[in-house]
């Protein structure tokens, strides 16, 4: 309890100089937000209302739209005039793009040495472009490992594999015991989050999206072995066939109705799996630990291989209200602001995990005691998809590929093959 009023505290006491402008006139800035992972719309709506009541001559207008529909919505949104949004959360995939095509504002010299001392490095490489920092880091999120533990246990598993190998074997035994049809599940619709997955395949096998000169490899034996084991692990009736139509949330649906046994999935999935019984039938029973990687890889002492899914928040170029967009952002990120709201995503400061804080943050939800080590352990092993202009692109015909694959149509070898020539092509024509 005194972790709680000491939080409320320190969170009322910083925010009085955080994220407060003094906006002469009446003004309304509009903020584009994925409708997700991460904040819920409720938690987001609640950070605006705390800024609102800060700043009482700014009102904020969000609008909420699926992940898949986000850059879409955006950049077709910077052709009108005037520009409909003054902030946006960018995608790390994306900050790349967007800087090339002036869709948003160099911020480096609204960057605060206390930010930069105390937000973790790696979250500066976000919103980095050219040495340039277009944006304030706000989530720095990977995916994780997920499994049911009372079905483990009535397989009797101890553990869950550490190896890809080792998942396949125990979920042909948890089939095989009659315990689930389908004992494995993923996000693999043709869509971005099919990528997440294959990243974290690929570099669990050894391999890598891009060479030393930056060529697409992933079609080498590496990549084409990844995409192998997705296609071998649904023609062997291990993983659920509707994959390849799910995503984050239709996994997160599955999992928490005790229809699975395994899958991978971004850090909010574990607190609204294991502690919210309106959204979930497998409470009390969810286990998260690091991905697995594969034998070949493991036997070289690396542990796990997953995907960097972070993303930061950027004022919009051509925005009429920069510096209330600016104090907007500021305060959304904020190290207070996070801790108070990290039950589904943890915070971007160094800072939160030392000292008094990290009791703090360990202290605010039940998820918090197991998710804050967890982040610790698995980041560290986050590869970050490839940041190339081209990437929109590149993704979609790489996306087009696994589904080929996996329904069929082409061998992995074939379809990551198509993917590749198209890759190259999109680099070429950026020369």
């Amino acid at each position: 309890m005194r972790s709680k009023v000491f939080l409320t505290v320190l969170v009322f006491s910083l925010l009085l100089s955080i994220g407060v402008v003094q906006a002469q006139d009446p003004v309304t800035i509009n903020v584009l937000y994925m409708a997700q992972a991460a904040l819920s719309t409720e938690e987001m709506d609640a950070i605006i209302a705390e800024f609102e009541a800060l700043n009482p001559n700014i009102n904020v207008e969000v609008e909420y739209v699926a992940y898949e529909a986000l850059h879409d919505k955006f950049t077709t949104s910077m052709a009108t005039d005037p520009v409909p949004y003054d902030v946006v959360m960018v995608d790390v995939i994306w900050y790349t793009e967007f800087v090339q095509r002036g869709y948003i504002l160099d911020v480096t010299d609204r960057i605060t040495q206390d930010m930069r001392d105390n937000i973790f490095d790696a979250a500066w490489n976000v919103v980095n472009v050219g040495g340039r920092d277009y944006g304030m880091p706000w989530l720095l999120d990977t995916k994780y490992f997920y499994y049911n533990q009372d079905i483990l246990s009535q397989a009797g598993i101890d553990a869950p594999a550490t190896t890809w190998e080792g998942v396949i074997e125990q979920a042909q035994a948890i089939k095989d015991a009659g315990l689930l049809e389908y004992p494995l599940v993923f996000d693999w619709a043709q869509a971005e989050a099919v990528i997440c997955d294959f990243t974290a395949l690929v570099y669990g096998n050894g391999g890598q999206f891009l060479d030393e000169e930056g060529n697409p490899a992933f079609n080498g034996p590496e990549g084409v072995a990844a995409l192998q084991w997705m296609v071998d692990s649904i023609n062997n009736g291990l993983t659920n066939p509707a994959s390849i139509t799910y995503l984050e949330e239709d996994v997160r649906n599955v999992f928490s109705s005790g229809q699975a046994a395994f899958t991978l999935n971004w850090l909010y999935m574990y607190n609204l799996a294991n502690f919210n019984e309106e959204e979930s039938q497998v409470t009390g029973n969810v286990g998260i630990t690091t991905i697995p990687v594969f034998q070949s890889v493991a036997d070289q002492g690396i542990p796990s291989a997953s995907v960097d899914g972070s993303s930061g928040f950027s004022v919009v170029a051509n925005s009429d209200n920069p510096d209330e967009a600016w104090a907007f952002i500021e305060y959304l990120t904020s190290e207070p602001t996070q801790m108070t709201y990290s039950q589904n995503m943890l915070p971007v400061w160094e800072s939160a995990f030392e000292g008094e804080n990290l009791d703090i943050l360990s202290a605010i939800g039940p998820a918090s005691p197991v998710t804050v080590p967890m982040f610790a352990e698995q980041f560290p092993y986050a590869h970050v998809r490839p940041t190339v202009p081209y990437y929109l692109e590149g993704s979609v015909q790489l996306q087009l590929a696994i589904q080929l694959a996996l329904t069929g149509q082409m061998t992995p070898q074939e379809a990551l093959d198509q993917a590749e020539a198209v890759w190259t092509e999109l680099g070429a024509q950026m020369q």
